[in-house]
């Protein structure tokens, strides 16, 4: 087995570990409520051993552990300034998450002092330039709820029970190169979108097509400086385009609070540092964050089709030259103008949409008319298959858009069959995704499957960009043999004519055994010789 093969294998035995947990000791709680307190648990935990590992580093020629310097009061305030400094947060020793399983393992823990050790890290960051990035991280983690127990007793058993488990997996693993915590974390967040339902499409992007969009925002770059996701989700979208180039900040808004929370543990359980990201939360459309801003990449997998107030936008710089705004109950185009206004002249764009902002007229085919003749920014289209994505099967179209074009085609690819077959959802394989990339780099037409349409042939087309006026996928039935088919049916009158006899047969022969049943056989006799 090679080191890659190894390094897989221990990776898929962590995360399999780490879902038996959350499936086995969530009782009768929600999938999705339950996210909260283990992914919270595995974050907490993550924070302890930072901390753990950056002190025991200061201390790698001192004679003092880390409990002993920190009883020092002279020592203790320079120990506590270098580590908030250098890792944004501190937690002391004796609220460490080892020290807490040391509480558990003497019979002497309860929610309360896990509470106090998490508002601990909040607490250290007060007045801190981190303060921003780390408030309110736990506030989902209710450890109060009923539904964790009845009583403090019952949800200190079954909060220790998790802490217990988690305990015993090492997240740590020198020989590995691979992000065993931040792989596992991402992996959780995944598998709590497969049991999520419709709510899934909230806070979850499925991880193929995430890599689709960070490769196609990512070609040709050694390095991007500024990533910004306007619907970030849980941030694995955000995250997944640094696994293509190095990217020095990352930006992004979400609208729901959980999940807003949920993508800052996420940044941080992946190595990057809480003053490379700056993420906000609110409605994207209505409070713009990040205002004139411009970003190399932008990437999202908005809400398709949601709701929002166009009402006063026309004044609004994101919407204004278009003359138009997307209608109010589909606010798809409304994210297209609010990304392209913050995209960078020389910067590459990438969003999954329904197929409506395709081929939908009144104001989005205004809109969708600019784009093309006026701003030149729209790059390509690419179909993608049907159920790929949690909460919705509809398939979904991934459009592309560059600034300062020096073309004005667009080229168009048709990958809705190229698909694996999984049991809930269809997946995209990695090598559906090279033919996706490589077809899209050469630029060059492959018969039912791609197409480069020339800007007269769009306005041809009204500028109508439903994928079937540009790539023919229509396939021609075989041809019919008259002849062979004449033949069959008349095998086959042959072979019912032999079975009716057969049967009339078999019902002469049968007698009925009383009046009413002769009768009754006779009936069917004249029946079926009809």
């Amino acid at each position: 087995m090679t080191e890659t093969e190894t390094q897989s294998q221990q990776q898929g035995e962590l995360q399999k570990k780490l879902w038996a947990i959350a499936n086995d000791l969530r009782g009768n709680m929600d999938a999705s409520e339950f996210r909260n307190y283990i992914l919270g648990l595995i974050f907490f935990r993550f924070l302890s051993d930072r901390v753990l590992n950056y002190v025991n580093e200061l201390l790698e020629n001192d004679d003092e552990t880390f409990e002993e310097i920190y009883a020092d009061p002279d020592a203790q305030s320079e120990l506590r300034d270098d580590v908030t400094k250098t890792l944004g947060f501190f937690i002391e020793p004796d609220k460490l998450f080892s020290h807490l399983i040391e509480l558990i393992q003497a019979g002497n823990f309860d929610t309360e002092k896990l509470q106090t050790a998490i508002n601990s890290v909040q607490n250290s960051t007060i007045g801190e330039s981190s303060e921003a990035d780390f408030k309110g991280l736990f506030e989902d983690m209710d450890l109060s709820s009923t539904r964790l127990g009845n009583s403090v007793a019952k949800r200190s058993e079954l909060i220790a029970k998790v802490m217990l488990n988690l305990n015993d997996i090492p997240f740590s693993n020198k020989e590995m190169e691979i992000d065993v915590l931040g792989d596992a974390y991402e992996y959780l967040i995944g598998q709590f979108a497969a049991s999520a339902g419709k709510k899934a499409g909230e806070f979850y992007t499925p991880q193929q097509v995430s890599k689709l969009l960070s490769r196609l925002v990512t070609l040709d770059r050694d390095e991007v400086q500024k990533v910004y996701d306007p619907a970030m989700g849980s941030g694995s979208l955000l995250l997944r385009v640094g696994d293509y180039t190095k990217v020095a900040e990352y930006y992004g808004q979400e609208l729901n609070r959980t999940t807003y929370n949920l993508a800052r543990m996420n940044m941080l359980m992946h190595g990057v540092s809480y003053d490379r990201f700056d993420m906000r939360q609110g409605d994207t459309l209505e409070e713009d964050f990040f205002d004139s801003a411009q970003f190399d990449a932008v990437v999202a997998n908005p809400p398709y089709s949601a709701n929002w107030n166009p009402d006063g936008k026309l004044d609004d710089e994101r919407f204004r030259k278009y003359g138009k705004t997307a209608p109010k109950s589909k606010a798809d185009f409304a994210f297209v103008q609010h990304m392209l206004y913050h995209l960078k002249a020389d910067g590459t764009m990438a969003v999954v949409l329904p197929h409506g902002v395709l081929f939908r007229g009144a104001a989005e085919g205004k809109i969708r008319q600019y784009m093309i003749e006026h701003d030149n920014v729209l790059d390509a289209v690419i179909g993608l298959p049907a159920n790929l994505f949690y909460g919705t099967s509809i398939p979904t179209v991934v459009l592309v858009f560059k600034k300062s074009r020096p073309n004005s085609d667009i080229f168009f690819i048709d990958a809705s069959s190229d698909f694996e077959k999984g049991k809930n959802q269809n997946n995209l394989t990695d090598a559906h995704l090279d033919r996706i990339v490589a077809t899209y780099q050469k630029r060059e037409d492959v018969e039912k499957y791609a197409h480069k349409a020339e800007k007269a042939e769009i306005e041809e087309n009204e500028y109508n960009l439903n994928i079937p006026r540009y790539v023919d996928t229509f396939e021609e039935e075989p041809p019919v043999d008259i002849d062979k088919l004449s033949h069959d049916m008349q095998e086959t009158d042959v072979q019912i004519a032999q079975l009716e006899s057969e049967i009339g047969n078999m019902l002469d022969e049968l007698v009925g055994t009383t009046p009413d049943a002769q009768a009754q056989l006779t009936q069917l006799k004249e029946l079926f010789r009809k």
